[in-house]
């Protein structure tokens, strides 16, 4: 899902030598807000993720619960405020980064899940490994889909595409 400020970036952002002090000073003006929001929301999504870690501890050989159950709820929440935010409501510019980037993108946690995976293989435990490999992203998928379809179903939204037709 791209979101909408990364739209707000100019090109010549991108290629910025951040060397030069006033490069600096004029990306910070310019998009200091997001990136202050992006940081807030992600060290609240992360904190989150560790509490959910720490209720749910991982041990080896054994299916990490806290990272699939933070990966697929990530996934059904960022499906429902996508619906919001672009077929319900007209959002300010700084919820999509501060929501969507900053709380559950610090919230779910992929690369984990690629680690524990790895883990899994390393321990001998090659079916349970391939297993939460293909269970996590077919749970994730279904999460978006039901997500989704939730978020139209209870505010009545539907596609621009459907709006068309």
């Amino acid at each position: 899902l791209v979101s909408d400020w990364s739209s707000d970036v100019c090109s010549s952002d991108l290629d910025a030598d951040l060397r030069l002090p006033a490069r600096r000073r004029a990306l910070a003006s310019s998009h200091g807000a997001v990136l202050a929001v992006i940081a807030l929301g992600g060290g609240l999504g992360a904190l989150a993720r560790y509490g959910l870690a720490e209720l749910l501890p991982a041990r080896p050989g054994h299916v990490p619960w806290a990272t699939f159950v933070t990966n697929v709820a990530g996934c059904f929440l960022i499906a429902i405020l996508m619906v919001l935010i672009t077929e319900v409501w007209s959002a300010h510019r700084l919820v999509r980064p501060f929501l969507g980037v900053g709380i559950l993108g610090g919230f779910t946690t992929f690369s984990t899940y690629a680690v524990e995976t790895g883990e899994l293989l390393r321990s001998g435990t090659i079916g349970l490994a391939f297993g939460y490999l293909a269970g996590t992203v077919i749970c994730a998928m279904l999460a978006v889909v039901t997500g989704v379809w939730l978020a139209r179903a209870v505010t009545g939204a539907t596609r621009a595409s459907d709006k068309a037709a």
